[in-house]
């Protein structure tokens, strides 16, 4: 804050310092006791701007009107904020809490976020938030007190927690610790919670307050105690939480990795727009976010069944301090912005814990950012909710519980192949079997099952990874790709040798995934003898059940029912309404095409013929095409034949 004499003030405002001297002087009375001092102090330091909730507020005189330019020189925002940011950064750096490198980041960041703090992104990077919060009370010159979880309900005080609520205490950072007089002791994490103080005062109905900083962290477990308690004796805070949602009330602990983005909501314009941004996609049920930058607007596209929607375009100065934010809650360099960068975010969002997939590309207008959401609710499907006919699906448990042997799932990126490999796993009996897996990423936790993450750069590969596991006496194995003839040849050993091999391959349909691992360097008898299945799969968007209507269909939509024996006068089609954003489409549902080798095809895969000889051979054999997998699902309504032969054009 701008220092002034008491002269200069009164000189410009064209008042005699001596005769207001003499008017204002006051009696001498007993020195003030030092409690009654600390009451005043918050008083005496009251700007005469403060920043409110919704941006600068001036509070007015006696008389209802500013004194004149003169006052406006007294007391600015930015200058009080600039100098006690310096301030703490010297105090922390003299401390040696942070480095040079630390703080450099971080300014760097504060002007790229407008409302941020030094002491919250420095917390955010990894600093001690205890040292850092004793510097701040120092410099503010107020108390520092931490909240001892150990001590249960006993480290603060409980009904007045219960008064203000949870949800008020969770959205504003502050925890009532006790009673000293007439006065409530409140635990803040800023010195300038001013209008927060005024709300708890009004909502205790006490005549004052008193302000220490406490650490986020200690608010937070003190919440956490209160929600804990809560669940165990529901019976007192039922009247207070019945108007609360249960999104607004739940606590998670937090660690290094995790970040709940509620508890986040209320920190700055930016923070608050990328939770928006994260919260809508799960809402809407994205499986993708894309922030893409471009020369005049930012845009914001969610993918949703499939396919991109553009949902938002946030103003085009906010697109550097988005990033920003994005790449901190990734733990990336935020300083460099000529490389891509790949990292996670681990978040809680509505209760359901998530992992964001982070990576960004750099374009001539910034960095753009693709998201990919893995969230463990749709991860945890059984196999009958796949869409497999029942006759497809009875075979394919037969290939997952077979005794050895290699079984492959195949299809290009994002038809589901991982789902289907995890469901498939949970058939098992994971008591009697010792089920591992090698992935890259391990995109989600499987219990009782051991993973493996693979680290190209420390030559953790998949070759590398198997060979380690084929010394774990494993019964099941899981690869999460066959990529080159060093990880294929191991996977052929292991299947010849006893073990079941589940695995991925990207090929267009299930018969040409034997030519592609013959052109990958294998033998034809190898495989042949090696592999019991192959499942090829897409997945199809399904019609929304709101708007779908019966049409007619072209000609030889008809003819090709009538051939297959599909009843043609149920024809579905998808019209458009505001639950399915005007597509006709809503959700997806898997077709599949699955190869089951028997003895006759291990004969005809040994003689390693060309890959339409060989499609031709497995179709007459009965193997059920993806198309007619497809053009089923379509008579009963549940995909349009318009969409079955989008997706398999290739596959045909």
């Amino acid at each position: 804050m701008a220092k002034y004499s008491i002269d200069d003030i009164m000189d410009r405002l064209g008042v005699d310092s001596n005769k207001a001297d003499e008017q204002q002087s006051l009696p001498e009375g007993p020195e003030p006791k030092p409690e009654d001092k600390a009451i005043a102090r918050p008083k005496r330091n009251l700007p005469v701007k403060a920043r409110g909730e919704t941006g600068i507020t001036k509070l007015g005189d006696p008389q209802g009107e500013l004194a004149g330019s003169a006052t406006s020189e007294i007391y600015t925002p930015e200058a009080e904020s600039s100098s006690e940011q310096l301030a703490l950064g010297e105090v922390l750096l003299e401390r040696g809490v942070v480095t040079r490198e630390q703080m450099t980041v971080a300014q760097q960041v504060i002007k790229q976020t407008p409302g941020a703090t030094l002491g919250q992104v420095l917390v955010e990077q990894g600093a001690d938030e205890i040292e850092i919060q004793q510097a701040v009370a120092e410099i503010a010159r107020l108390p520092f007190e931490r909240i001892d979880s150990e001590q249960g309900l006993d480290s603060f005080e409980a009904g007045l927690v219960q008064r203000l609520s949870l949800e008020f205490c969770k959205k504003n950072v502050v925890m009532p610790l006790r009673r000293e007089g007439r006065r409530v002791v409140i635990g803040a994490t800023t010195p300038n919670a001013v209008f927060v103080l005024d709300q708890v005062k009004r909502a205790l109905g006490v005549p004052g307050v008193k302000l220490v900083l406490v650490t986020g962290a200690d608010v937070r477990g003190a919440i956490e105690l209160m929600d804990d308690e809560s669940e165990d004796d529901g019976e007192d805070l039922d009247d207070i939480l019945a108007d609360v949602q249960e999104i607004d009330v739940e606590v998670t602990k937090e660690s290094e990795d995790d970040h709940s983005l509620e508890a986040k909501a209320g920190e700055s314009p930016v923070i608050r727009y990328v939770n928006y941004i994260i919260q809508t996609a799960i809402k809407e049920g994205a499986s993708d976010i894309h922030v893409e930058p471009s020369e005049k607007k930012l845009r914001v596209r969610y993918r949703i069944d499939g396919t991109l929607f553009e949902m938002m375009n946030p103003p085009q100065g906010m697109s550097a301090a988005i990033t920003s934010r994005l790449k901190i809650m990734a733990n990336m360099d935020i300083s460099e912005r000529r490389i891509p960068q790949d990292g996670r975010i681990k978040c809680v969002v509505s209760g359901r814990k998530l992992d964001l997939r982070v990576s960004t590309l750099p374009t001539p207008f910034g960095e753009k950012m693709v998201m990919r959401i893995l969230d463990t609710k749709s991860i945890n499907v059984q196999l009958e909710d796949l869409g497999f006919e029942e006759q497809t699906l009875e075979l394919w448990r037969q290939q997952v519980r077979s005794p050895h042997g290699i079984v492959l799932v195949t299809g290009p990126t994002g038809s589901g192949k991982t789902t289907t490999l995890y469901s498939s796993l949970r058939q098992l009996d994971k008591g009697k079997l010792n089920v591992s897996t090698v992935e890259d990423p391990v995109e989600y936790s499987l219990d009782g099952i051991t993973q493996t993450q693979t680290h190209e750069k420390i030559g953790m590969t998949f070759g590398a990874a198997l060979r380690a596991l084929m010394r774990q006496d494993p019964d099941v194995i899981m690869l999460g790709e066959i990529r080159d003839f060093e990880t294929a040849q191991i996977a052929v050993q292991a299947a010849l040798t006893g073990h079941l091999v589940l695995s991925t391959l990207h090929t267009n349909d299930a018969p040409s995934s034997i030519t592609r691992l013959v052109n990958i360097g294998l033998e034809p008898f190898l495989l042949g003898a090696a592999v019991n299945g192959v499942l090829a799969q897409r997945l199809a968007r399904r019609l929304c059940s709101k708007c779908k209507e019966q049409g007619e269909g072209t000609e030889e939509m008809r003819e090709y029912f009538e051939m297959q024996g599909l009843p043609v006068d149920q024809l579905w089609e998808p019209r458009g309404c505001e639950k399915c954003r005007s597509t006709g489409y809503a959700g997806r549902v898997g077709i599949y095409e699955l190869l089951v080798v028997d003895d006759a095809l291990r004969d005809i895969v040994a003689r390693n013929p060309n890959v339409s000889e060989f499609r031709r051979m497995c179709l007459e054999r009965g193997m059920v095409s993806l198309r007619d997998d497809g053009m089923r699902k379509a008579a009963v309504g549940d995909t349009s034949v318009q969409e079955i032969l989008r997706i398999t054009k290739e596959a045909s």
